[in-house]
């Protein structure tokens, strides 16, 4: 093999992937050819009313758009407002459940004390809230809370007999603070 030959040969061989880094560094050189349209010089008057004209049709679409907008925001409201409205039910219907177990309690635990002995339950109810011992004490009958509370300590049982007394006196505010 000459020199020549070898020469030749390897221009050959480099001249394919050459040419293929060549075209990969011409911009362009694989993109598609467009041609360009080329209008007439349009006035500031034609632009001016090609813009008028299409101002109503802009402004429709973006009115549909934020009607759209507030349709979607109104549904979102809806939804989460019968959210709501379905736990208020919930809570409403255990308020009740609760209330009426409460009723029930109350009226067994004030017949109990009806039926303790005077002796026994004044100690039970010394021993308890003074709010909640004085709620029980008026609402037995008078003869019996009269019993139970001459069998309390002396001070507990004008400490029941004041809050008796400020529960019934019309001028005491229902509010407590």
């Amino acid at each position: 093999m000459t020199t020549g030959t070898t020469t030749s040969t390897l221009l050959r061989r480099l001249a394919l992937p050459f040419a293929a880094v060549v075209m990969l560094a011409i911009p362009g050189a694989y993109a598609e050819e467009r041609p360009v349209i080329m209008t007439t010089k349009a006035s500031a008057d034609e632009i001016r009313e090609f813009c008028t004209n299409i101002a109503d049709a802009a402004r429709d679409q973006r009115y549909l758009l934020q009607k759209k907008e507030l349709e979607d925001l109104q549904k979102g409201v809806d939804e989460r407002i019968k959210t709501l409205e379905a736990r208020r039910a919930e809570y409403e219907d255990w308020l009740k459940r609760r209330n009426d177990f409460l009723k029930s309690a109350e009226a067994n635990l004030v017949e109990i004390y009806r039926k303790m002995k005077p002796d026994a339950a004044a100690s039970q109810l010394a021993a308890l809230d003074p709010e909640i011992a004085s709620a029980i004490v008026m609402k037995l009958p008078p003869r019996q809370s009269s019993t139970i509370l001459g069998e309390m300590p002396a001070d507990k049982a004008a400490m029941l007999t004041r809050i008796i007394a400020s529960a019934s006196d019309a001028n005491t505010s229902k509010d407590p603070s």
